[in-house]
């Protein structure tokens, strides 16, 4: 301690003068900086500039309004490295003494922890002044892309801004090489972790927004349903390589991965056999899939019969396909199913569809009235959608004539409920009007004369 204050008080008179003028110059910039940085905010969200629009003036208010919050990170970074200065010129002034080389070190540690912090403040300053400008410019448009990616692209800024300053700022702590290397790796791979992340998150809400314009409720959903299996298709694509790219990326970071990656490429000859013949089913599958996605003979919703069950596809992944039955029970195929097999799509083209209702009858039932029955039934019915109706004798059968009635409706299920609607009201009608008509087995007068039965029994 006495070795010290007699180091203190052994600097001569140039040493003294020398260290006040650089604070004072400190205290100078400070000051400037602050002054110069304030009396332009205010001058320019005062002044209105001629033929600029609300949207202009307000992005520039805050512009300034974020210049005056950096104003003390700024302010930090200059005593930082002034006081760093200062305290360095005193120091090779006593390196006579001990302490001297130890000092230095010190201080060359400290300056680069308080210039990292001030970046990271200055930055992360920088970065919540970028969101809240475009959250408030998201707030002005009416564009759904613009509300959504803008403030998006303004967290993203936020997140990202720190982690730059972070690797900008390692270099001047006065650390070993070897910690300063391990900082690096580890902001890098969380700065390549944040990116993916924000990768992901911004192709999430891009497919949610384009989603959001095609509904499946309606009635006609045939592009919505193709939109749908493409944009849900290509997401899943898409993500599976930017996480793979991003994986790839941080094991990448270290030398030693590198090196391993370098003797992998130079191996690939071999290595792409193995593992072609390993894998040739998966890449047979993942194949299918794209070729589902792209030439599409099956879309999110679409109504299938496969294996003998009626159902509607659920979900479709890049390996196998859902679909839900019409008992909710699921239904899951691999995706080369409906490549390699033959199945029913009855929405390929169009939601509509032609129903039928088979009635057997006997011989003596009234066509015309049975027609303007079902014309009748159809009128009243709000599943019908008025394109096709028609009554037919299709088929004569020993005992019965067969009838079919074929109706339209907008799509399947609409389709089921009308067949089943016009079955029970014809069999109503035909109950009440023509009972007559309805199947019997008819028997001749010969069939009940006594001397006939007897001879058929043999008494």
């Amino acid at each position: 301690m006495q070795e010290s204050i007699a180091a203190f008080t052994s600097l001569d008179r140039a040493t003294w003068i020398t260290v006040a003028s650089v604070l004072l110059g400190l205290a100078l910039a400070h000051v400037i900086l602050s002054w110069f940085i304030k009396y332009k905010a205010a001058r320019e969200t005062n002044t209105h500039m001629p033929m600029e629009d609300g949207t202009q003036a307000a992005i520039r208010e805050w512009i300034w309004r974020g210049a005056t919050r950096c104003i003390r990170p700024l302010a930090f970074l200059i005593w930082v490295n002034g006081l760093y200065l200062v305290a360095s010129t005193i120091v090779a002034d006593l390196e006579e003494y001990k302490f001297s080389a130890t000092a230095l070190t010190a201080l060359e540690w400290w300056q680069g922890l308080g210039t990292l912090v001030g970046i990271t403040w200055l930055l992360v300053r920088i970065g919540v002044t970028a969101d809240t400008a475009l959250r408030k410019i998201a707030a002005r448009t009416d564009n759904d892309w613009s509300e959504i990616l803008i403030p998006f692209a303004g967290r993203a800024v936020r997140w990202v801004l720190p982690l730059i300053a972070i690797l900008l700022g390692a270099p001047a702590l006065a650390v070993s090489s070897k910690t300063e290397a391990i900082v690096k790796d580890a902001t890098s791979i969380l700065l390549i972790a944040t990116l993916a992340y924000v990768g992901l998150q911004l192709i999430h809400v891009g497919t949610s927004l384009i989603l959001q314009r095609h509904q499946l409720s309606v009635s006609d959903n045939r592009r919505a349903r193709a939109i749908y299996t493409q944009v849900t298709m290509l997401r899943k694509i898409v993500t599976s390589i930017v996480a793979l790219i991003a994986i790839a990326s941080m094991l990448m970071v270290f030398e030693s991965v590198r090196h391993f990656g370098t003797a992998i490429i130079a191996s690939a000859g071999v290595a792409g056999i193995i593992l072609g013949f390993a894998a040739q089913k998966s890449i047979a599958t993942l194949l299918a899939g794209i070729q589902i996605a792209l030439t599409q003979p099956i879309r999110i919703d679409d109504v299938v019969i496969v294996e003998g069950e009626w159902g509607r596809i659920e979900e479709i992944t890049l390996t196998y396909v859902v679909v839900c039955i019409w008992d909710w029970r699921r239904l899951v195929l691999p995706i080369s199913y409906f490549i390699e097999k033959p199945f029913q799509n009855w929405t390929r083209t169009s939601a509509d569809v032609i129903g039928s209702v088979f009635l057997y009858v006997d011989y003596n039932v009234p066509l015309a009235p049975l027609r303007a029955e079902l014309q009748r039934i159809l009128e009243a019915s709000q599943l019908w959608d008025r394109k096709v109706s028609a009554l037919q004798v299709t088929d004569t059968k020993q005992h019965t004539v067969e009838v079919r009635v074929i109706v339209s409706a907008r799509d399947a299920g609409q389709a089921f409920d009308l067949r089943c609607d016009v079955r029970e009201k014809l069999i109503a009608f035909l109950q009440k009007s023509y009972p007559d008509s309805l199947p019997r087995i008819r028997t001749s007068t010969l069939d009940r004369h006594p001397h006939f039965q007897s001879a058929m029994t043999g008494t």
